[in-house]
């Protein structure tokens, strides 16, 4: 059952409304934004945001298509899982999640994915399942393959490991590492008071409340570790290697992830144009006038 929400997120510098609705899921609560008409645009983010990522690229384009964007199981203004532990807020559990959701929504025709950082292995995995499904994918600072350490960025390596290794509980459920320090420094411009508050908002409490941050850092697939998460990412990249369905590179200048090695490896997929926009991971915050752009030409362009 889908119902509608009362909370509204507003950013003084550029004036919008958007309203969150929520639909039950295993009896938890997701939140989700779902603004104008016409064809759909899924928007899925990635660590540590939200949909409020989205929200800048969101505004210009819900005038001219259906923009939805859930907030993942334990982020956002979704309900957090009950009995948490290290292996709570896994890819499988948010693959799962997010599957409902989207059954749950009932889109009638073909949609579009906008996805970003690890919202990328859960759109891409999910087109691999369901590509009857997609008209496009869009995507953005992705994860398009299995990594190595030396397709890590320089400058992250270190604090990666560091939350991979026994230290990750300190730092990010106790010294909220990815909010106050990871995610402002992958923006080149400095986030407003405002910004920040609504980015420290679902992970006010130590502890439990902050574990999807770290379980996300966890399981990306870097020489070959975790196993199973470095072959559901083969499996994908493989087929997104392969299949014809249209698709939309917003490349990010100078990047972070998608650089290098897994940069030329996902320039050679097919039906695929390329573009380029200013910033280094979290490029919504960047660069989100050039992305709604990018997006609404290559639509009109494609479909």
């Amino acid at each position: 059952m889908v119902k509608k929400g009362c909370l509204h997120l507003v950013r003084k510098e550029n004036q919008y409304l958007m309203n969150k609705k929520f639909v039950s899921i295993k009896n938890k609560q997701i939140a989700y934004i779902d603004e104008g008409e016409g064809h759909v645009l899924l928007f899925i983010h990635g660590n540590p945001t939200s949909s409020y990522l989205w929200r800048n690229v969101i505004n210009p384009l819900k005038n001219k298509y259906r923009c939805i964007a859930p907030d993942l199981i334990g982020m956002g203004d979704s309900d957090k899982l009950d009995l948490v532990d290290s292996n709570s807020y896994s890819f499988q559990n948010h693959k799962s999640w997010l599957k409902i959701f989207i059954e749950k929504l009932q889109i009638q025709n073909k949609f579009t994915l906008v996805i970003h950082d690890w919202g990328s292995a859960l759109g891409f995995d999910y087109a691999k399942e369901n590509p009857n499904y997609i008209e496009g994918i869009i995507y953005m600072e992705a994860i398009v393959c299995p990594l190595t350490w030396d397709d890590w960025p320089e400058d992250a390596k270190k604090i990666f490991k560091l939350m991979r290794s026994e230290i990750g509980e300190e730092l990010v459920l106790i010294k909220n590492i990815f909010i106050e320090k990871i995610l402002p420094s992958s923006i080149i411009r400095k986030l407003s008071d405002e910004e920040m508050r609504n980015y420290r908002k679902p992970f006010l409490n130590e502890g439990a409340d902050r574990q999807p941050m770290l379980s996300w850092p966890r399981q990306i697939p870097i020489n070959e570790s975790p196993k199973n998460i470095n072959n559901i990412v083969k499996v994908y990249s493989d087929f997104m290697s392969k299949n014809d369905i249209k698709k939309l590179f917003i490349n990010a200048e100078p990047g972070s992830i998608l650089t290098g090695k897994q940069r030329e490896f996902c320039r050679k997929w097919k039906n695929q144009k390329e573009v380029t926009v200013k910033g280094i991971h979290f490029i919504q915050e960047d660069s989100p006038e050039s992305i709604s752009k990018e997006i609404d030409t290559w639509i009109k362009k494609n479909y």
